[in-house]
């Protein structure tokens, strides 16, 4: 498996993201959800990485539109129903 930048892997409910990828370092940032990025930026060396993704499964480009699209629409209000109240 070649990494590349813009990865994303899933291990277990955390999922990696390679940010900036090295000669020798990976720069990633570790998040829960990949909606929202809120997470931490871990700096290790490729091997180090690599040992970490082990078992772990790198998703393709349509499973995250996928992601994406199913926590839009979950955002979106019913069409249908009455628009949500206003604080």
């Amino acid at each position: 498996m070649k990494l590349a930048q813009n990865q994303v892997w899933q291990q277990g409910d955390e999922y990696l993201r390679i940010v900036a990828l090295q000669r020798l370092k990976v720069h990633y940032k570790s998040v829960r959800t990949v909606l929202t990025g809120v997470g931490k930026h871990r700096h290790v060396s490729k091997k180090e990485f690599c040992r970490l993704i082990k078992g772990a499964r790198l998703l393709t480009q349509p499973e995250l539109d996928a992601i994406e699209f199913a926590g839009a629409s979950a955002l979106l209000p019913d069409p249908g129903g009455e628009p949500p109240p206003i604080s």
